[in-house]
């Protein structure tokens, strides 16, 4: 994003135009019936890695995971150099299609569709984009649904305890089994963002620039406090089965459920809730004086948990869960975060949202801080937001102007656009 005789206020109006006119093009071709020439212009291309018993996966937790296989999407063109690489990180319930239709829910434009594409932030006209299913996930990575080779039946349980440090060094070597040696950009939000510092303090030579977004060095006692509603949920439905449901031909969908619609509670405010149900009733001009769907809240969380279990498994949720719960960055640089950035060279801009009280903004400013004393290069910017954690997956014009301005002037830096 080139400079503005008319100052910041003009480049930003300036990139929020951009956004808006990328964002309608790419709407249009979502619209038509056949996606094919959305996904040619993203140049979307779904792949899998696979890594046999000879490239094991070291655990945090001290054993290792042979064989495994990392799926994983890309968009853009790799240049010559390898160069322009921006690894995605995607957040708890998210997966790989960043940018094109599931295929599983079959919605169209993937989850961040407002980032990635063309004239996007993520210009994928310009940036080699690559996103990745994590360890442990149920889209094509090897997680606890995936065969155990060494029983021929489904892992469950016995799939090993995972982190996000596993998670990242997955990624590590899905980049070196293709060749590259560094990264542009890594981004991500939530359970992304942590991935994002993980990289950059355990890989600083090999990241270029960060964007953690909507997160935390740790993870805090209230957010492990309702993760564990949530697993606790899964477990307490009889058809869990010991985590043996899959090869016992049952699935634990209430529990599943439960634990998706407490934890959407914390993706949203209380102004986000309010303005968009209020107390208003689901179709009825009266209360029932029973249990049904009496207000509109109350069903769309169930619609939201009953969604969740078609495309989600519910041990990969007590897994990835936990990796979040589990996440202490300072924790593996004796107990100090600015020893995990000591030396860095790696470009920061760190965002944080006023209404996100699941990853409220004094947890980016503790990063921020942390930052400061390794004396790295680091933005901030808290954004005004009454729209909750999941700001960052919804319509906001000053991140897409602010990550527009900073990966644009990273990409100078790096020799990418002039």
């Amino acid at each position: 994003m080139g400079p503005s005789r008319e100052g910041p206020e003009g480049a930003a109006q300036a990139a929020i135009h951009q956004v808006n006119r990328a964002m309608s093009d790419k709407r249009q071709l979502q619209a038509e019936p056949d996606t094919d020439e959305a996904a040619r212009r993203l140049n979307a291309v779904a792949a899998e890695m696979h890594f046999g018993p000879e490239t094991p996966l070291a655990l945090d937790s001290g054993v290792s995971l042979a064989p495994f296989t990392i799926a994983y999407q890309t968009y853009g063109t790799l240049n010559a150099a390898k160069s322009n690489v921006v690894l995605v990180c995607h957040a708890l319930t998210l997966d790989q299609y960043v940018a094109s239709r599931n295929p599983i829910t079959g919605k169209p434009g993937g989850w961040w569709p407002a980032m990635v594409g063309p004239g996007l932030p993520l210009d994928t006209d310009r940036y080699f984009i690559i996103c990745p299913n994590v360890i442990g996930g149920c889209m094509g990575t090897t997680g606890p649904k995936d065969i155990d080779p060494k029983t021929g039946k489904p892992y469950g349980l016995s799939f090993p305890v995972i982190t996000i440090g596993d998670m990242v060094r997955a990624q590590a070597m899905l980049l070196d089994r293709l060749g590259i040696a560094d990264i542009f950009c890594v981004v991500g939000g939530s359970m992304g963002g942590m991935q994002v510092l993980q990289w950059a303090a355990a890989y600083p030579e090999r990241v270029f620039s960060a964007i953690p977004l909507a997160t935390a060095a740790r993870h805090s006692a209230q957010n492990i406090a309702f993760h564990e509603v949530g697993r606790q949920a899964i477990m307490a439905d009889p058809d869990w089965r010991a985590g043996n449901y899959l090869a016992e031909g049952t699935t634990p969908s209430k529990g599943l459920a439960v634990a998706r619609m407490a934890a959407h509670i914390t993706y949203l405010s209380e102004a986000a809730l309010h303005r968009k149900f209020g107390r208003n009733l689901q179709d009825r001009e009266k209360i029932t004086y029973g249990f049904d769907a009496d207000f509109q809240i109350e069903s769309y969380l169930r619609h939201q948990g009953l969604t969740f279990v078609d495309r989600f498994d519910a041990n990969s949720y007590l897994y990835i869960t936990r990796a979040m719960d589990y996440f202490d960055l300072a924790a593996d640089y004796g107990g100090v975060l600015a020893n995990a950035f000591k030396g860095t060279k790696t470009r920061f801009c760190v965002v944080s949202f006023t209404s996100d009280w699941l990853f409220p903004t004094s947890e980016s400013r503790q990063t921020v801080h942390a930052l400061n004393a390794a004396a790295a290069n680091v933005s901030f910017i808290e954004i005004a937001t009454d729209k909750g954690h999941d700001a960052f997956l919804l319509d906001e014009p000053e991140m897409f102007a602010t990550l527009g301005g900073f990966i644009g002037s990273a990409a100078r830096r790096r020799g990418l656009v002039k």
